[in-house]
């Protein structure tokens, strides 16, 4: 028979544990798709495909290995694995991990970039919404 240990399992269903990238996201364009225009959400976005315009949130956007974007971003949160090309403003952080290739202008008041990772361009560390050109490094050179 059944003890009291096996009815609780029964009745709990079974949790899979996902990672917030994959659990809240609520759009995406796959890799394949090309997008252009101007991009505006409130929640998280991932993009695998290609892009080219401007994206605009105050939320995460997730940029895929596969992704190809062409843009000028304004985001709360970047999480970058992909290639970019343009501007990034983030006004939480900016997540670079690898085979991401940035070419580009990034502010944002914190930056962590894995090993592997190709980036061209200049970057301003700030805090919030006011920049401080103190702080600027440019390329790979050490924060």
């Amino acid at each position: 028979m059944f003890t009291k240990k096996d009815r609780e399992k029964e009745t709990e269903p079974m949790r899979k544990e996902v990672p917030l990238e994959k659990s809240e996201i609520k759009a995406f364009l796959g890799p394949g798709s090309e997008f252009e225009g101007k991009l505006v959400f409130n929640e998280i976005v991932r993009l695998d495909g290609a892009f080219r315009g401007e994206i605009t949130s105050r939320d995460t956007l997730i940029v895929g290995e596969t992704a190809d974007i062409q843009a000028d971003v304004d985001v709360g949160t970047l999480i970058l694995s992909g290639r970019f090309k343009g501007n990034i403003k983030a006004m939480v952080r900016v997540e670079l991990r690898n085979p991401a290739q940035v070419e580009g202008a990034i502010e944002t008041p914190a930056l962590s970039v894995e090993d592997g990772v190709q980036l061209n361009g200049n970057i301003t560390m700030n805090t919030g919404q006011e920049s401080r050109s103190g702080k600027q490094a440019k390329g790979n050179e050490p924060q």
